[in-house]
């Protein structure tokens, strides 16, 4: 009994080995990989004249370029690159009537944030 009970203990010991597998292999070469593709993305990103920013509740990475016309007073989103975003941190009442101005990146995307569409306040959205 107890020469089988050492013998199933060695078995199990063995399976537990530390010999590299292929998919070891390839995560060991992964954090060079991303490295290179991080920075490969940021320079795309600069010559865009972006910024990389981690956005949103996960934090995702993206590059935010700012839109050429950001800040320019607008009543519709036909007006701007982005939207036609309420300025100021007081809440227009929907169906207003109201001006805005031009949204300055992708960035404005997230949180909370009012549009102006044909002259009019919309409600109020918030995003993660």
């Amino acid at each position: 009994m107890r020469l089988t009970l050492m013998l199933s203990l060695i078995l199990a010991l063995a399976g537990c080995s530390s010999a590299p597998t292929a998919g070891d292999v390839a995560a060991e070469n992964a954090p060079a990989t991303t490295a290179a593709a991080d920075n490969a993305d940021a320079a795309r990103c600069a010559a865009a004249g972006g910024e990389l920013k981690p956005l949103g509740r996960l934090q995702r990475v993206q590059c935010v370029v700012p839109y050429a016309d950001a800040g320019k007073a607008c009543s519709a989103k036909a007006e701007c690159s982005g939207q036609c975003l309420a300025q100021g941190e007081t809440e227009l009442v929907a169906g207003s009537k109201a001006r805005g101005v031009c949204q300055t990146d992708v960035s404005q995307n997230f949180g909370c944030r009012q549009r102006i569409d044909n002259g009019v306040a919309q409600g109020t959205i918030c995003v993660d």
